[in-house]
């Protein structure tokens, strides 16, 4: 409860629906309680928001399928989209950065990756990290840094 707040704030900078981030925050807590149960955790709060991450950006990926379906005839788009579509080569290389950057933001401590998560993830301010964190805003700031810079290096 201590986190919720935060938690609706990361995923609604996701999903773009305070209502839907708080639906994301709930069905998050269920299954953050399934899996506390079976084993004690490190670092709880971090993978609280993991959980809302992928749960979020889950229902942002199948609400734009839905649009995307509703909007169908219109040819156009099709021929639009096909000319947009990533050739293998470019697909297995964007899949080979983000598997990179997902491990080097598991690399990064606790606060540091939490702040970036907030941050590119959750679109939340350098004030409202900060708040959720207990820093300044410009340690905050520094954290924020400090994931992009090592998430860098990894490219």
């Amino acid at each position: 409860m201590t986190h919720r707040g935060a938690l609706v704030n990361y995923a609604s900078g996701i999903v773009g629906d305070p209502g839907q981030a708080e639906d994301v925050v709930q069905e998050a807590w269920l299954r953050f309680g399934r899996v506390d149960k079976g084993r004690p955790l490190e670092e709880p709060v971090g993978y609280l928001y993991r959980i809302v991450a992928n749960l979020a950006l889950d229902r942002r990926r199948r609400a734009s399928l839905e649009n995307r379906d509703r909007a169908g005839g219109m040819e156009w788009l099709a021929v639009d989209v096909a000319d947009q579509t990533p050739s293998p080569e470019d697909e297995a290389i964007a899949r080979q950065e983000l598997e990179r950057v997902m491990a080097a933001m598991a690399e990064l401590p606790e606060r540091t990756r939490i702040a970036l998560e907030m941050h590119r993830f959750g679109g939340c301010t350098l004030k409202e990290i900060a708040q959720h964190l207990g820093v300044s805003v410009s340690m905050a700031h520094v954290l924020v840094v400090q994931g992009i810079k090592h998430c860098q290096r990894a490219l």
